[in-house]
């Protein structure tokens, strides 16, 4: 009888040292379903909820890269435009003579045409703006326009959320004939900054304040593009703050405490060495009995 209780407490001494050393080896506190169900149940939850928000970060970095590859064909537009102002200033020169400002149209029709590449540009097969009259400066951005980009786990479920859209740059450029508004309500390409080589309106035909205009509406289109930006480079320092934080709470029920577990290992390597031994001595009391026979 002895024996069987000491061979019981070995077995169970030494089924907890195989447990500790599971857990240290492992670094998961919970080695078997059996071990927390409740806290694996809520673990798997977490860690699905982490590999979402890291994939919602990811999709964000990507906006901000569509969004900075836009404001450098902004940048470019402007500049575009920088020329253009000057081109028109030179037309005005008395001392200049017809086939002077033909050499100047001739630049500021190149120029046109290279701004109507910039607003066909896209990213990764993604339109950065809004194509011809699909859109128009200054009025509310068709959905058709606009990109959707989540900022939580919760992705398309979720109401976070920030509206990422096609630029109306080309209607901007649509100034021509505007009078006192921002740009002309009827879009066509002599009206535009921005024209295919088959529209050769003339450098003339712009006024300076015309042009001028065009320059505010890109800057405005900057500066919209620019507060996006800010605004999506927060989301993801939310996104990794609250991933941070998921993480450690995914830790503290999942993880093995390495030194509370230490403790345990030890204890139980001296339960099993003890058990052993005493194993040893209750098999060698039946010798005694035997000794009487003798």
């Amino acid at each position: 009888i002895v024996a069987n209780q000491a061979s019981r407490s070995l077995s169970l001494n030494n089924s907890s040292l195989q447990k500790s050393l599971q857990r240290l080896s492992s670094g998961s506190r919970i080695a078997s379903p059996a071990d927390d169900a409740g806290g694996l149940a809520v673990s798997m939850r977490l860690s699905a909820s982490i590999k979402r928000a890291r994939g919602v970060e990811s999709n964000i970095n990507n906006a901000i890269s569509l969004n900075q590859v836009q404001d450098g064909a902004l940048a470019t537009t402007a500049s575009i435009l920088d020329r253009m102002s000057e081109l028109r200033s030179f037309a005005d020169d008395v001392t200049k003579n017809s086939s002077d400002i033909a050499n100047y149209n001739t630049e500021f029709q190149q120029l046109r045409n290279q701004m109507k590449n910039i607003v066909g540009e896209q990213f990764n097969g993604i339109s950065l703006f809004a194509s011809g009259g699909s859109a128009t400066f200054g009025q509310t951005t068709p959905t058709a326009n606009v990109l959707s980009v989540y900022t939580t786990e919760a992705g398309a479920g979720g109401s976070a959320v920030i509206s990422l859209s096609k630029l109306a740059l080309e209607s901007a450029l649509n100034v021509r004939g505007a009078g006192s508004n921002v740009v002309n309500a009827t879009f066509a390409a002599g009206s535009n900054l921005a024209a295919e080589s088959t529209d050769t309106v003339s450098l003339q035909s712009f006024s300076v304040a015309e042009i001028t205009q065009a320059i505010e509406n890109v800057a405005t289109l900057r500066a919209n593009n620019a507060a996006l930006n800010s605004r999506m480079q927060f989301a993801v320092d939310q996104l990794q703050t609250n991933t941070t934080n998921i993480e450690a709470a995914n830790s503290r029920i999942f993880d093995v405490d390495v030194a509370k577990e230490s403790a345990v290992f030890a204890r139980n390597q001296v339960l099993v060495q003890s058990s052993t031994a005493m194993l040893a001595q209750a098999n060698g009391l039946t010798g005694m009995a035997l000794s009487l026979l003798g």
